[in-house]
């Protein structure tokens, strides 16, 4: 008899273990097996930093730490407090958190539920007046579930559960990157705000100089407005400077969600900020290192195992409630021998005409899969052009800020003959102005270039992941 009871107690278990879910199968990737330089070419995969050797083998971006990728330490203090900080943060750990609860409420389905319940009943029949009193320390309800619609709903909040954790981690390393872009770009503005400085101070001394020539006689009125209205544009950009770096300060504080503290941030010169290199791997790599992609493939799991469930509604639904207690006409008499009570319900549902409901339903997450499919796609080649157009401009970056510091050391040279030569009389001022004009544009350049390649190594470190194990 033990036997027999056993043996229909692992035939259910069986059965409750199966799904009619269908045989996930990650879609194949739609991008090319290897990335492409800046001319269409198959590239290598290996990444340097700027300014900075490349290494052989460099690691892969995902497993750089952040505290490793991001060298300064006023950048790393700003970051360490936006995660701690940051609303979006927030708002997405208490996502995972809501996830989580919703997976255990599903999971819990699977489990009876087991009450007590005490009453009292009055009731009268034909002028007879009765009490009833009555304790049920055991009442169980189960949902067998032999066409698995439960563990194909905890299987969908499962997956659920885990795409808002990998949606966490994607809104943790765009945190990251976007600290340290604003960070970048307050010292790329303390830099051109430099640059516009000296130049302005240099061009009202030459303003002064010729107004001064004028007086005398050496200089014309024509070299004093030149002058004047160079000035005047030189120090329009400074104020423009100064508002940019006020704004840059005041993101900064946005994106971290808290006040800066006194002294944290300081001017750093731009051109001496390095970031190490980093692999890129191969595009499969993205699969697993890039959490948007994580997400995706999550959020499908979680639409397929819904189709289990819309399928599984096509059979019936078996329903045991169970009870066991005591019952008496007296509360005195409640506990005594012969008062006990129990009661065994199956109760089983089958659908046999729902107007197409369940059909509907089905054909719904159906759709609602291939819908995930193509997101998940998206996904894929959203993550290919983000990090090939980084690849592209990582070699294409370092050689124009070469070609930018021997633009400067031109134009200096050119200024400081301009200058010798307007002293001697050898040329007129005309010269001298497109000489300052000329080496004030090349050191905008030079420094908006070097903000354009660091940025260019934050994004292709965000694009592969970076930060991932961090």
């Amino acid at each position: 008899m033990k036997r027999h009871i056993l043996g229909s107690v692992l035939c259910v278990i069986s059965l409750c273990s199966c799904t009619l879910e269908p045989d996930y199968l990650r879609p194949p990737s739609p991008v090319a097996a290897a990335w492409t330089d800046a001319a269409g070419v198959a590239a290598s995969a290996s990444a340097s930093g700027a300014g900075v050797a490349a290494q052989s083998p460099a690691p892969l971006a995902a497993d750089v730490d952040w505290h490793t990728f991001f060298q300064d330490p006023a950048l790393q203090n700003l970051i360490a407090l936006a995660l701690e900080n940051n609303r979006d943060m927030r708002v997405a750990a208490l996502k995972v958190a809501q996830y989580e609860a919703q997976y255990r409420i599903a999971r819990s389905a699977l489990l009876p539920t087991i009450d007590a319940t005490g009453a009292v009943d009055n009731y009268r029949e034909i002028g007879v007046t009765t009490k009833e009193s009555s304790v049920t320390l055991g009442e169980t309800s189960w949902e067998v579930d032999f066409f698995g619609r439960l563990r194909s709903l905890k299987h969908q909040a499962l997956e659920q559960y885990l795409a808002t954790d990998a949606s966490q981690t994607s809104t943790r390393i765009s945190l990251i990157a976007t600290v340290a872009t604003d960070y970048f770009q307050w010292l790329t503005d303390q830099s051109l705000l430099e640059v516009a400085t000296a130049t302005a101070e240099a061009d009202r001394q030459t303003y002064q100089v010729n107004l001064q020539s004028e007086r005398i006689g050496t200089a014309s009125m024509q070299d004093v407005r030149q002058a004047e209205s160079e000035y005047a544009s030189v120090r329009s950009s400074l104020i423009a400077d100064q508002r940019a770096v006020a704004q840059d300060f005041n993101n900064l504080v946005a994106v971290i969600g808290c006040p800066i503290p006194d002294g944290l941030l300081h001017s750093e010169a731009l051109e001496a900020s390095q970031l190490p290199p980093v692999s890129a791997g191969v595009p499969s790599d993205l699969l697993t290192r890039r959490p948007d992609i994580v997400e995706a493939e999550h959020t499908l799991k979680a639409a397929n195992a819904n189709v289990g469930a819309a399928r599984a509604a096509f059979f019936p639904s078996i329903q045991l409630t169970t009870a066991a207690g005591t019952s008496s006409t007296a509360l005195s008499g409640l506990f005594k021998a012969a008062t006990g009570a129990w009661t065994f319900a199956p109760t089983v549902t089958l659908p046999i005409f729902d107007y197409g409901n369940n059909r509907a339903t089905l054909d719904a997450a159906k759709i609602e899969t291939q819908i995930e499919v193509a997101n998940y796609e998206k996904a894929i080649q959203t993550a290919f052009k983000e990090v090939a157009n980084a690849l592209a401009g990582r070699a294409t970056y370092v050689d124009q800020v070469a070609a930018d510091r021997e633009y400067v050391a031109a134009s200096t040279h050119y200024d400081d003959l301009a200058q010798a030569r307007y002293r001697t009389g050898t040329d007129s001022f005309l010269v001298l102005l497109d000489a300052e004009r000329t080496l004030y544009t090349a050191r905008q350049q030079l420094v908006n270039d070097r903000f354009a390649e660091l940025s260019n190594l934050i994004t292709l470190y965000k694009a592969l992941g970076g930060g991932w194990k961090a």
